[in-house]
C-alpha cells in the first residue's frame, strides 16, 4: 500500500509542475517544464549522492580505519542481500545517519560520531540496518527525485511571478491574482507531497530494517536516543541545508516532533510502536518499552575511551 501511495503522490507532483508550466505558457510552457523536469532529475540521479556527502563533511573508512562500524555494515548488508555500500563518518556532535545513492550499486550510508558515540552496538546496528532497508527499497532514488521536483516547482513558481502577470485574461493568461496563488500555493503543495512520501518511506524502512538486524527493540531504543538528543545537538551542515533533513533517519531540525503535514518524519512515538508490535510477531517482548543496552555507547563495550580518541569506530 505503502508503494502505490509513493507512486500516486509522485504522480501528482509531477502532474503539478506540468500543469504551473502550462498555466504559465500553454501547451509549450507546459512541455518546457517537462524538459526541465528531466534534466534536474538527470543531474540529481548522477551527482546527489557525492554532493550531500560533500555537504556534510563525511568521510569514507575502511575496514583498516573503522575495522567494527565497517565490518558491521558489511554484515547487514549480507544480510540484506545488497552488494557493499560506500561507508561514511561525519564529525557531528549530533546523533544521526542517513544514506544515499542512485541504486544498490551506487549507494553509501554515513552516521555522525555523535551517533557511534552515544549508542550501544545493538542500536548502531539497527539505524544502519534502516539506511541499508532505505537502500533495498530504492528510498534514496525516490527522495532524491521528490526534493528534485519540490525544487523546480519553487523554480516555477517564481517563474510565474515574474512572466506570468504580465499575460492578461484576455489572451488566456492567469492573471496577477493566479500567479500569485500559484507562487504561494505551489510550493507549499509540492512541500506537502515531499513530507508525505518521506513518512511512508521510514516507516518502511523502519520495517525492513528490523527485519535486516533481527533486532526491532534495538531500532526502537535507538530512535528513542536520537529523537531525545537531535534537538538537544543542533546539526549546523542541516540547518544551513533544511531540503536534506528527509534523509535523516531522525529529523535533524530543531522544532520538528509533531506527526503532522509538514513535518519529514513520523511521530517517534508511532514508529516506536510499530517496532514494538512489530518484536512481538518476532516473539520478542519489550521491557519498559526498549530493550537494555549497554551505557556509554560503543567506545565502553569495545574497550574504547569515552569518546577521547578516535576508537574502533574510526
Amino acid at each position: 500500500m505503502n508503494y502505490f501511495k509513493t507512486a500516486i503522490l509522485l504522480a501528482g507532483m509531477t502532474a503539478l509542475f506540468m500543469g504551473i508550466g502550462y498555466l504559465i505558457g500553454g501547451s509549450g510552457g507546459m512541455m518546457i517544464a517537462f524538459f526541465v523536469a528531466l534534466a534536474m532529475n538527470a543531474f540529481s540521479y548522477w551527482n546527489s549522492a557525492n554532493m550531500v556527502l560533500r555537504m556534510y563533511g563525511a568521510r569514507e573508512v575502511d575496514a583498516r580505519t573503522a575495522p567494527e562500524y565497517y565490518t558491521m555494515v558489511q554484515r547487514l548488508a549480507q544480510n540484506a542481500g545488497l552488494p557493499m555500500p560506500k561507508v561514511y563518518i561525519m564529525e557531528n556532535p549530533q546523533p544521526n545517519a542517513f544514506a544515499t545513492g542512485r541504486n544498490p550499486q551506487n549507494a553509501a550510508v554515513a552516521a555522525t560520531t555523535g551517533l557511534l558515540n552515544a549508542l550501544s552496538y545493538d542500536e548502531i546496528e539497527g539505524v544502519m540496518a534502516h539506511e541499508l532497508a532505505h537502500i533495498k527499497n530504492y528510498d534514496t532514488l525516490t527522495m532524491t527525485i521528490t526534493a528534485t521536483l519540490a525544487g523546480a516547482i519553487g523554480m516555477l513558481a517564481n517563474f510565474a511571478f515574474l512572466f506570468g502577470g504580465n499575460r492578461g485574461n484576455n489572451n488566456g493568461g492567469i492573471g496577477m491574482i493566479g500567479t500569485i496563488a500559484i507562487m504561494i500555493l505551489a510550493p507549499m503543495a509540492a512541500m506537502v507531497v515531499q513530507m508525505a512520501i518521506s513518512r511512508s518511506r521510514e516507516y518502511e524502512a523502519d520495517k525492513g530494517g528490523a527485519e535486516i538486524c533481527g533486532k526491532p527493540l534495538a531500532l526502537a531504543s535507538a530512535l528513542n536516543k536520537i529523537a531525545g538528543a537531535a534537538h538537544a545537538r543542533p546539526n549546523m551542515q542541516a540547518e544551513r541545508n533544511p531540503a536534506t533533513a528527509h534523509m535523516f533517519i531522525i529529523n535533524p531540525l530543531s522544532g520538528e516532533r509533531m506527526d503532522n503535514l509538514f513535518s519529514t518524519h513520523p511521530n517517534t512515538a508511532n514508529r516506536i510502536a510499530a517496532l514494538e508490535a512489530l518484536a512481538g510477531t518476532m516473539g520478542q517482548t519489550p521491557r519498559r518499552g526498549f530493550v537494555e543496552t549497554a551505557p556509554g555507547g560503543p567506545w565502553n563495550q569495545f574497550g574504547g575511551d569515552g569518546g577521547a580518541g578516535r576508537g574502533p569506530w574510526g
